[in-house]
């Protein structure tokens, strides 16, 4: 991965030298149970017209799987009617208007639960004649329960249901079924999507915010927030929901194959899920019109990306993922690290944290919240606290020529591939620290088997490294330091000049061939753990440089020159449309998907940043080293490439 950032100093401008809640931090998540009044003041709209009569129900998200059913919260305690369902709810008056008042004890998921209000039917109150619309559907998302019964008031609207269906979506089938795994991971995944739907809307006005609360330096895609919210508005502003026809047959659960959604909430849950199809169609149901202004007339996709600037992030190399949700950034030039909070802040303030190196070129982080961080010039590698302190570095143990990437096994030990800092001809090593910076593979680290110009390294299930070499070639390395694939490991016409590589749970690799030095055509292939190459000759763009799987086992591969992300499939077939999303402004590189199913990608350019494209992929275990099975599986298996 070092070497596009090297290039890209090189050859382009040498002028290169982002949940807490909306207005809160709610903290980590807790499964305690407690007791919570409520009294929130609502108020519900399409657009700018009250919608009267419509009900209002409370939910907890689902605890028993990933879109398992919600929990109703409401009771009869304060006259609730109940619908058929049994399900209780308040209704709107003339005003849009609304009151709950309750107690209840926070559901099985604890304080932490994500609670929201789903709003069903409504008259828009157009004309005398205006009649309830059954396909009217609103959504936002309150937050955690032990926070639900501090929330003063609430306004519901069409912005509101994008943010709160975009940064949930996977979480989500439909408005009703909204739900997590019960494991910590799968619950703090699940929180810090609620706080990023809390940072796109205000909660008490329902206005789209411009600026993340958190990080007035990340802008918030107002007008494609806009043209969504629009999207639904010709629905829900329809007598009767006349209008509805068009926007239910082109949100269907598959994009263009599925089942129609019947109301407005689950049609943008949706479309969150398919953000590149029937784009067109979509598009035409907004004008300048339309109630939320100003729009766009013209996109690639609907996916919602926030770009991170500032805080030190200077030439970004991978982001990296902790246990919290939290994202690190290696920055080449200033030699820190960036910190960015599931709430968009910079932890690490406006220069990042210092590595005490030259060149961050890659970071991973162990099991016990401490970040690895390797240092192409220096040759050297840091171990920062989780807060960011400089516990130890290190030298020698054969990484004279400069680490390039880094990975944490199970054991905690750090795997260092090093290669070509002193110039050609390559050499090529592998080093392992133990956790108190041992080197296991000698002074010289681990040699031959075909590393050359050792560039990226990844963990499998069996804890054994995989390694690409820029000038060509995949291998894979022992703890012991043999060489399975043999002594020039897997050789292809289609690898050249491989730039990265993620392991999924099958023990399988994903290698992206950048093919930028040979002046190759750049490929993604699928290779069996077994060395047996699965998928070959993949081309999702004109650049290919960087991939992560996700926690559907899909590929992620980013596209330096379009700035594009695609998608692929377990069996590579291309999920994303003929362009893939372009969430992000040319110069996507380093890729990393959060526990929440945000993309992080980090973007070379007149003004290094950092994007997170919300809610657009499957939640993954991270960090990768708590993916990975304590006692090595015999075919490479692991929790890599699962959700939480």
């Amino acid at each position: 991965m070092k070497t596009s950032r090297l290039l890209f100093l090189l050859t382009g401008s040498l002028s290169i030298l982002g949940l807490s809640g909306c207005s809160a931090n709610f903290g980590s998540v807790s499964q305690d149970s407690v007791q919570t009044t409520v009294h929130i003041k609502g108020i519900a709209h399409g657009g700018q017209q009250p919608l009267s009569g419509a009900h209002i129900y409370m939910y907890a998200a689902g605890t028993t799987g990933y879109g398992s059913a919600s929990t109703s919260m409401l009771t009869s305690a304060t006259g609730n009617p109940a619908d058929a369902n049994g399900n209780f709810y308040v209704t709107t008056d003339a005003t849009g208007a609304f009151n709950i008042g309750d107690t209840f004890a926070c559901p099985t998921g604890g304080s932490s639960t994500e609670v929201y209000l789903y709003m069903v039917g409504g008259n828009p109150q157009q004309s005398v004649d205006s009649t309830d619309n059954p396909h009217a559907g609103l959504l936002t998302t309150l937050g955690p329960c032990a926070q639900v019964g501090t929330i003063p008031s609430v306004s519901m609207n069409e912005s509101s249901t994008i943010a709160t269906a975009f940064a949930l979506a996977a979480y989500a089938t439909d408005a009703t079924h909204i739900g997590s795994s019960s494991t910590a991971l799968g619950m703090q995944g699940l929180f810090n999507a609620g706080v990023n739907a809390l940072n796109l809307v205000d909660q008490a006005t329902g206005q789209i915010n411009a600026t993340l609360p958190t990080n007035a330096n990340v802008s918030i895609p107002v007008s494609t927030i806009n043209t969504l919210a629009d999207i639904l508005a010709s629905c829900i502003n329809s007598s009767g929901g006349s209008a509805c026809p068009s926007l239910l047959s082109n949100a269907l659960s598959s994009g263009t194959t599925g089942t129609a959604p019947t109301d407005t909430a689950s049609a943008a849950i949706n479309i969150a899920h398919n953000p590149g199809d029937n784009v067109s169609a979509l598009l035409n149901l907004a004008n300048n019109a339309s109630p939320f202004q100003p729009i766009v007339t013209s996109v690639n996709d609907f996916t919602l990306g926030l770009t991170f600037s500032g805080g030190g992030i200077e030439l970004p190399g991978t982001p990296a993922v902790d246990a919290a949700g939290n994202v690190w950034i290696p920055n080449a030039i200033s030699a820190s690290v960036t910190e960015i909070s599931n709430s968009g802040a910079f932890l690490s303030g406006a220069s990042g944290y210092s590595t005490g190196g030259n060149w961050a070129e890659s970071i991973a982080f162990d099991t016990s919240g401490n970040a690895w961080v390797a240092n192409f010039l220096s040759r050297s590698v840091s171990k920062l606290s989780a807060s960011g302190g400089i516990l130890a570095q290190y030298t020698g143990g054969g990484m004279g020529n400069g680490p390039n990437t880094i990975a944490v096994d199970a054991s905690g030990n750090a795997w260092v591939a090093t290669g070509n800092a002193n110039g050609l001809p390559a050499q090529g090593t592998v080093s392992i620290l133990s956790p108190g910076g041992t080197f296991l593979s000698g002074a010289n680290g681990y040699t031959g088997g075909g590393l050359n110009a050792s560039d990226v390294v990844a963990i499998d299930g069996s804890g054994n490294g995989w390694i690409t070499n820029t000038l060509g070639g995949i291998m894979k390395v022992t703890p012991a330091g043999a060489f399975p694939f043999g002594p020039t490991g897997i050789t292809d016409s289609t690898i050249t000049n491989p730039s990265s590589i993620s392991i999924d749970s099958a023990g399988s690799a994903w290698v992206v061939s950048s093919g930028e030095i040979s002046r190759q055509p750049g490929s993604v292939l699928k290779v069996a753990n077994n060395g047996t190459i699965l998928v070959e000759g993949l081309l999702p763009g004109a650049a290919p440089e960087g991939v992560a799987v996700d926690g559907a086992g899909n590929a992620w591969v980013t596209d330096v020159t379009s700035g594009s992300v695609n998608v692929l499939s377990t069996n590579g077939t291309v999920l994303s449309g003929s362009s893939g999303y372009h969430g992000v402004t040319p110069g996507s590189f380093g890729i990393a998907i959060d526990g929440s199913g945000d993309v992080w990608l980090s973007v070379l350019g007149e003004s290094s940043s950092v994007t997170e494209l919300i809610g657009v992929a499957q939640p993954v275990i991270t960090p990768l080293a708590a993916a990975l099975p304590v006692t090595p599986t015999a075919d490479g298996s692991s929790n890599l490439g699962t959700r939480p």
